[in-house]
């Protein structure tokens, strides 16, 4: 069959028409592909978190909550930082030296840590300390925070930023302000607690002013192995753990026992931290607590009822403080509506778990 020189045209440009309809379809359809494996594997990467101060006792238990929810964690720590909090994850942190006063030191370590969250812990958390250096704790914790977020900033990253504030920020707390939620009024009684103050302030000024991812934390008393001996809990622990070794007199050294403290594990906290940033809003501030308060005394008879060792209970004035707390009771509705956060370690086995800790240090040491 013959056909006319249109004809044999037509139908050539048919052809060639469908050939570029199928080869602009591949290129998409590739061009979609590859759009979609970038996507998914910006999804299948692992959230990188910055732990600051990640050798002390809550960034330690927080960096293995981390790692077992398959982040990579890399944490700062200072030149002199002890280590042995971290010891047995030492090869699943990404350590980062970090001076917070140093605003240099602080931009190489984000630079180097690259964080899609941030747990800011890094301070001076020692309340009778900043009676003796007031001016190393607001350097240390309101300066190096400073540094933080400009250094945040001047790097144009857009990391969520947890702010780990303290329940010392409420200060005096009247009889008719308990359980205290996060609307009441900040009267903070130590350069430690004014010092967390302007921290929380500083992340609400950031969040309005800049648009910063920040969400701000209000712990209540925390404690669980690893609390340092300077802590009133765990020095009851540390204490009856050396008697009970033979280590020194059977006397234990308080301070007040009539204060009344909100306690919670601190793997019951970290859980929040985490929680805070994954479903808390930015610029809110939220109490973690377990709403259940007890004085200090009952910490004492609690701990001393795990042990059969006959000890002797003496105060000793060096550790009282020249003003103290009265009563520290939180209410945490807010996060845990926010969020679904229910603590779930009981108390007696987070001061077993404490004491069982200093005894293993006291065979050890």
């Amino acid at each position: 069959m013959h056909y006319a020189p249109s004809a044999i045209f037509s139908r050539r440009a048919i052809a060639s028409y469908q050939l570029r309809v199928v080869l602009t379809q591949l290129r998409t359809s590739c061009y979609t592909h590859d759009r979609a494996g970038r996507k998914n594997r910006k999804k299948e990467r692992a959230l990188r978190a910055l732990v600051t101060g990640v050798t002390g006792f809550v960034g330690s238990h927080l960096a293995e909550l981390l790692i077992a929810r398959g982040f990579t964690v890399c944490g700062t720590l200072r030149w002199r930082s002890p280590v042995e909090n971290i010891r047995h994850i030492l090869d699943s942190v990404e350590l980062v030296e970090c001076d917070f006063r140093d605003s240099s030191s602080v931009k190489d370590a984000l630079q180097k840590a690259r964080p899609d969250y941030i747990f800011h812990l890094a301070a001076q958390s020692f309340v009778p300390t900043s009676w003796r250096a007031p001016v190393e704790t607001l350097t240390t914790n309101v300066i190096g925070q400073v540094h933080l977020f400009e250094v945040v900033r001047a790097l144009g990253m857009e990391c969520a930023i947890q702010i780990a504030g303290s329940s010392e920020e409420y200060g005096l707390v009247h009889e008719d302000e308990v359980p205290i939620t996060e609307n009441n009024p900040l009267r903070p009684l130590s350069p430690y607690a004014v010092s967390k103050v302007a921290q929380d302030m500083l992340g609400y000024q950031y969040h309005r002013s800049y648009n910063m991812r920040v969400v701000r934390t209000r712990a209540f008393n925390h404690t669980g192995p690893r609390r340092g001996e300077v802590f009133a809990e765990a020095s009851f622990a540390h204490q009856i753990a050396e008697i009970e070794a033979g280590k020194r007199e059977p006397v234990l050294r308080v301070g007040n026992l009539e204060a009344k403290r909100d306690y919670t594990d601190v793997r019951d906290v970290v859980q929040a931290y985490l929680l805070a940033l994954e479903k808390g809003k930015p610029g809110e501030v939220y109490n973690i607590c377990s709403g259940i308060t007890h004085p200090i005394q009952h910490i004492l008879d609690t701990l001393l009822s795990f042990s059969s060792a006959k000890i002797q209970v003496v105060q000793d004035p060096a550790r009282l403080r020249p003003s103290d707390v009265t009563v520290l009771w939180g209410d945490a509705s807010k996060f845990r509506k926010q969020t679904g956060w229910e603590p779930k370690i009981p108390l007696d086995q987070t001061l077993l778990d404490l004491l069982e800790y200093w005894r293993s240090c006291a065979r050890l040491g």
